[in-house]
Formats: structure tokens, sequence, C-alpha cells
């Protein structure tokens, strides 16, 4: 049995004036038990409305929807109990209230028996990194620390399913690394996880295929690898210490589809194929620049091949 289904879904919102904004239309999902699945999209693209579908949030205009066997119009209890939902930020915590006072009361809200919720929330508290800090007011913690704490409230009533939407939005870096090992050990644990993102590196780490979404339809589904190969004319070209004249001239040349460069020096070149890698590879080493190395396609060419006409953004 698949932990989720999803056929034909379309969810419209109605507006006063003008035509109404189609979020979701006409999408088709599989997801197995036990795989992190990757939505991936621009912002707006259909990833949020998705995932509050999935959790009864809200109801589906057509279309039908399940989550380890049960409909979300029919067994909404039933979803809510296999569901565990993460938004991020201060949504859904109460910022007066400890870690440990926060998910006393998300254990009572599905209910779980208060011996089963005092053991499982120690040891929650313990694996997530938050024992020393169990008892202070949420509001007090940083982002990554509010990360965790969600993470804790939605495995509190042990689901079958997470479901994490942008996760790792605005953490630092550290703290965005050990969120992505915490979802590597859950998968280990046989939970099957829903990841909603617009970071295609954490795509890349994470998921064992991935869907990418765009104006509410999906676009193309596969494991990161598979999409990647169908790229197989993109090759990318890395060096840091790049200056923005760098990437002029650079982008310049015949056989390069983009080149960009950061605040930081970090030179990222896309060649149009196989053929213009070592003509464009020996110019890259012509600039004043260190750290040249190559790669094939990834998720970002994906990206960029399929919402081409749209800003993208890490």
């Amino acid at each position: 049995m698949a932990a989720v289904e999803i056929s034909a879904l379309r969810r419209v919102f109605p507006k006063r004036r003008g035509p109404d904004h189609v979020a979701l239309d006409d999408v088709d999902l599989r997801i197995e038990e036990g795989e992190v699945f990757g939505l991936l999209g621009p912002n707006g693209a259909g990833k949020t409305t998705l995932s509050r579908i999935l959790s009864t949030l809200l109801l589906p205009t057509s279309g039908t929807v399940s989550v380890v066997g049960h409909d979300v119009l029919a067994e909404p209890r039933a979803v809510r109990a296999a569901v565990g939902l993460v938004l991020g930020g201060e949504r859904g915590l109460y910022g007066r209230l400890s870690a440990r006072r926060n998910l006393e009361y998300w254990a009572a809200m599905c209910r779980v028996p208060r011996r089963v919720a005092r053991e499982r929330i120690d040891l929650l508290l313990a694996d997530l990194g938050l024992a020393t800090r169990a008892d202070e007011p949420v509001e007090t913690f940083s982002r990554g620390m509010l990360q965790r704490v969600h993470l804790g409230r939605a495995l509190v009533a042990d689901p079958r399913v997470l479901i994490l939407d942008e996760p790792t939005s605005g953490m630092d870096p550290n703290a965005a690394i050990g969120f992505r090992q915490r979802v590597h050990d859950l998968r280990a644990a046989g939970k099957t996880i829903l990841l909603a993102t617009h970071d295609m590196a954490e795509a890349e780490e994470l998921c064992t295929r991935v869907a990418f979404i765009d104006r509410g339809r999906i676009l193309a589904t596969d494991s990161p690898a598979r999409l990647g190969l169908a790229l197989d004319d993109v090759q990318t070209i890395t060096a840091t210490h790049a200056t923005p004249a760098t990437a002029a001239r650079l982008e310049a040349l015949a056989g390069v589809r983009s080149c960009t460069v950061d605040r930081a020096g970090n030179l990222v070149v896309t060649t149009t194929g196989r053929d213009d890698l070592a003509a464009v590879l020996a110019a890259v080493a012509e600039e004043k620049v260190r750290g040249i190395g190559t790669h094939g396609p990834g998720l970002v060419d994906v990206y960029r091949t399929l919402i081409a006409d749209r800003e993208f953004s890490l």
C-alpha cells in the first residue's frame, strides 16, 4: 500500500474579481512507504497548498487524496492521526510556553495517553538536542531550535507520514545540516517523508524521488539521478575567487549557456554540451580563479530547464 495516493487533485480559490486562482491543477502523485519524496518548485507553485490538503487543513475542490489508505474527505480523523506536519517559523507554537509544555499540549490534542506522552516527550527532547532548554519559553529560541520543536511536535503522536514544508528556510548552515541529519534518521526509522522545498541541494541530499511543480501542475517526477540523465547535454564548471568581470567575459563565449558569480566570488558556468566543455574549461583556467571543478547535470539544471521563466532561488 502506498503511503500517499493523489489522483486528479484540483484546488481552486475563488476571487471576488477576475478569474479564480487555480492552486493545484490535475495533480497525480504516489508516494511509497518509507520514501523521502521531494516536492520542488518556486514560491507560489502549490507546495504548501498540497501539504495543507494532505494534513486536512484544506479541502480539495475535486479529485481524490488518501494517506495510508484513508481518504482525506471521508476519514479526516484517521488522516490526522497518521500525519505529522512541520510548517516552520513560529506558527503552531505557543511562545510563552516551554518546549516541553508545547509538546505536552500537542500530545493531549492528539489524545496520546499521558504516560506514553511523558516518556515520548523526554526521548524527543533528548534526541532533538533540546533537553537542556526544555523548560524555557520557546520565544527565546533561535530559528533552528524552533524547527526542532516543530519536528518534536510533529513526532509526538508517532505519525507514519511526515510533511516538511520548507523546514530549513531561514536556518543558519549548521542548523540546516543538523536538521537534515534528523531527516536521514527518520527515514532509517521507517517514516515516510514529504519534503516541500525550493532548495535543490537539500532535495538531492535527502530525496529518493522528486516531483517538480509549477503553477499547480506536476511537470516531472523521478529520482534526482534519472532526471539529471535526461539533461546529459548540460555540464557545469565551478570555481572560486571570481569577479563580475570574469563572469561577463565567460558569458560571451560560444558554448556557455549561463554564467553567474555571487558576492563571495563563487562562479558557476553552465555549458550547452560535452563538446563545449573542454574549450570553456580552458577559458576558465585562464582566468584568475581557484578551485576549478566540473560536474554533470543536477536538480538545479533540471529546475532551470523545466521552470525557465521563473526566478530561481535557493
